[in-house]
């Protein structure tokens, strides 16, 4: 990757625009130069998280950020892992808008993670900020096979194919939508629980809690291959850390980074 396209992203930062993102994705002209960067703050130990969960999903090997922090995924072929997600990061590494991951551990505008648009003074490709809250991910329990379905990588892939695809999330309970939907193909061809919904919500009897917490879960389910039927797991958190309440139930995330 060159030095300037480094550089660029790194002014990304001053121009960033909070928008909706939505592009089409196209192939890129250029299959050498990585459209997926890390920002120079993202650690080098979160850099090695994310890669290594994204090795987990692909079953690329060799998947990993650069010394410039582009995303690279080496020579060897994959084993096992999911097609579609290897298809999707493809897809984004070798197109035409700019990705740049960022670690918004802490911040509680961002909820796992989300992703925005950012804007150049100068002429560029289109680009995106991937914010990842790393630190949130450390506040959820529940059980394993729901655990082992949902972190950093997920969501990454998440957020990015809302840019590839332009598909939107759902505003209806007990829905995944549509774009949840594509990451929950990639859950199946990793043998891993699938979302049962997108939306979280607040754990039965929370009104009852004396402390300042505000617990909620996340449905999953686990498909038992001998019976064919699914058992329903769960994450939780509390929310009031996380993020995601109404303006006023929230506690501050400070120490969370």
């Amino acid at each position: 990757m060159g030095a300037s396209l480094r550089q660029t992203a790194g002014r990304l930062f001053l121009q960033l625009a909070c928008v909706c993102a939505c592009s089409t994705y196209t192939l890129s002209a250029e299959p050498n130069v990585s459209m997926v960067l890390c920002r120079e703050e993202l650690t080098v130990g979160r850099q090695h998280e994310l890669a290594k969960q994204l090795r987990t999903i692909t079953g690329w090997p060799d998947l990993h950020f650069d010394a410039e922090g582009a995303l690279r995924f080496g020579n060897s072929a994959p084993h096992g892992g999911s097609q579609k997600a290897r298809e999707l990061l493809a897809s984004a590494q070798q197109g035409h808008n700019l990705f740049v991951i960022e670690d918004a551990s802490g911040r509680h505008d961002v909820v796992f993670g989300r992703v925005v648009e950012a804007k150049l003074k100068d002429s560029g490709p289109p680009a995106f900020i991937v914010q990842v809250d790393f630190a949130d991910f450390s506040q959820v329990i529940g059980d394993k096979e729901a655990l082992a379905a949902f972190n950093a990588g997920w969501v990454t892939l998440h957020e990015l194919y809302h840019v590839t695809s332009g598909a939107p999330d759902t505003d209806n309970k007990d829905e995944t939508g549509e774009c949840e939907a594509l990451i929950n193909e990639m859950r199946r061809e990793c043998r891993l629980a699938v979302r049962a919904e997108y939306h979280f919500h607040f754990f039965p009897g929370h009104d009852r809690v004396e402390f300042k917490t505000r617990y909620v879960r996340l449905a999953f389910e686990k498909q038992n291959l001998s019976t064919n039927k699914n058992r329903r797991v769960w994450l939780m958190w509390d929310a009031a850390f996380v993020g995601g309440l109404p303006s006023g139930q929230a506690l501050t995330k400070a120490g969370l980074r």
